[in-house]
Parts: C-alpha cells; sequence; structure tokens
C-alpha cells in the first residue's frame, strides 16, 4: 500500500527534529536546522539547510520535500518564500506545555504514528499528574526567577513557568511568561528581581554559556537568597528553550533535582 504520508521533511527547528526521531518516524527527514543538537546523531546524519530566522532556501528547493515544519512567526518570511516556491509548509506556534504536547500529537498524525505520538503524551501526563500529586504547600515551595537573556533582562518563556511550577517552584514573574515574545518580556528595571526575593536562580541564555558570577555580581544582587545560597544555576538552552520533547523530559528532570536539592539544603540548615 503507498505511503500517503509526507516523506521527505524539512525541519528547520530542532523540536520537530527530535520527535521524528522519537516516534522512529526520522527516515522522512531530508533536512535540518544547523543549531539541532538533540538527538545528536541528527546533527552527523541530516544536511543542515537554516538557522532560526534564516534559511538556505535554494537548498531546500533542491531536497524536493513535500512538507517542511517551521515555528512561529519568526520563520514566517521563510515559510512565504517557500509557500510562493510552492512547497508545502506547517508551522506550529506552541508556547505553552499543553501546546507542546499538541504539537507531538498533530506531528504524529502528520507521519501516520498518531497512536506513538499519543502513548507518548499520555505517558508524560502521567508523570504531571504524579508531580502534581506530590507538590508541598505553597508556603514551602522555592521562589524561582528564570533568565533567557542578560542584555537586555528578558525573563522566562511560558512552557519554562510552568515547567518550574510543575517542578515544585513558584516563578517569579508569571505575568511576563504569558507573552509570547521576548521583547515583551524585558526586564526595565533588575532591581524587581531583589525586590521579589528569588531563593534559586535559573539561567539559560540563547546561544551563550550562563555566567552565575555575572548575575551574583549585578548591582544589590548580594541580597538576594539564591546568590546567599548559592542556588545561581545554568540550565542549557538545548534543554529548557526547545519547546519539545528535550524541555518536558531533560528540562523538567533538571528543574525537579535543582527544586529537590534546594529542599534538602533549607532542611541542613534548620
Amino acid at each position: 500500500m503507498r505511503d500517503r504520508y509526507p516523506g521527505r521533511i524539512v525541519c528547520l527547528t530542532e523540536e520537530t527534529t527530535e520527535t521524528l526521531y522519537l516516534l522512529g518516524e526520522q527516515d522522512r527527514i531530508v533536512g535540518i536546522s544547523g543549531f539541532t543538537v538533540r538527538p545528536p546523531q541528527a546533527r552527523k546524519e541530516k544536511p543542515k539547510v537554516s538557522a532560526f530566522t534564516s534559511a538556505k532556501i535554494s537548498k531546500i528547493i533542491d531536497l524536493e520535500p513535500d512538507l517542511v515544519l517551521g515555528f512561529s512567526d519568526l520563520q514566517a518570511d521563510i515559510a512565504a518564500q517557500l509557500i510562493r516556491a510552492g512547497i508545502e509548509v506547517h508551522v506550529f506556534n506552541h508556547r505553552s506545555v499543553e501546546e507542546i504536547l499538541n504539537m507531538i500529537v498533530q506531528l504524529g498524525a502528520l507521519v501516520g504514528a498518531g497512536q506513538k505520538a499519543q502513548d507518548w503524551v499520555s505517558a508524560w501526563e502521567k508523570r504531571r499528574e504524579l508531580l502534581l500529586s506530590n507538590l508541598p504547600e505553597p508556603g514551602l515551595r522555592p521562589r524561582v526567577y528564570f533568565e533567557e537573556w542578560d542584555d537586555p533582562i528578558i525573563t522566562g518563556i511560558r512552557w519554562v513557568s510552568e515547567l518550574i511550577a510543575l517542578a515544585g517552584g513558584i516563578e517569579i514573574f508569571p505575568e511576563h511568561a504569558a507573552e509570547s515574545l521576548g521583547k515583551n518580556r524585558i526586564l526595565a528595571d533588575p532591581d524587581e528581581v531583589v525586590r521579589r526575593v528569588p531563593d534559586i536562580i535559573l539561567g539559560s541564555w540563547c546561544g551563550k554559556k550562563f555566567r552565575p558570577e555575572k548575575v551574583a555580581a549585578r548591582a544589590g544582587w548580594s541580597a538576594i537568597p539564591a546568590v546567599q545560597d548559592q542556588q545561581v544555576f545554568e540550565i542549557k538552552s538545548a534543554t529548557i528553550l526547545q519547546p519539545g520533547p528535550a524541555a518536558l523530559g531533560d528540562g523538567l528532570d533538571e528543574l525537579v533535582r535543582i527544586v529537590n536539592d534546594w529542599h534538602k539544603l533549607k532542611g541542613a540548615k534548620t
């Protein structure tokens, strides 16, 4: 029987690549983003045809894809060029945990692996229920500040905020997390972090190494409990800022570990 699902797929972002590998459908991929690091074999097996807001349009066309997968308005110009070239494009726009789960299910359906995708999502939802059932009382949860960029300071996006809550923390800028665009999450006054007294500071500077010592050295930040207790940590951007299996898996694991270690530290001090 003829396979009526797309057999030549270009993934312009990492999360769709990782999802297709997760579903065992990696043979359909003929091109990936140059920023892809997960899974590591993808970098060895697949040609790199795009950055994030730019792409090698002629190279993509030469690959003769029957589907190109993109992400958000940030790749709208790339999508438009490919559409004008007669190529079918699907652009996801997932910004929350629930939307990430929807993306995985929808992508599974697009390639004929709907049941595998649903099974993965169902297993993850069971873990979510387990974590929610074991959350401590709000007064016992650490306050968490997440920084996505340092100059200007940009706070965490929605799925990160939701995963922090699931891991047992209280994200201190929930009003910023609701904003999908980074420019709307710029923190005008760094002293606002001091005023919100985070117990844990997490950094994931997209594209460069997070420097805890630079954060701790900011004017007035020595008064922050997280700095005083040396609870300032990096989570790699490929782990937490990729809105796909990475964030829901390894990203959540790191958050849970950091929050649990904070509880152990507090217990040792009391």
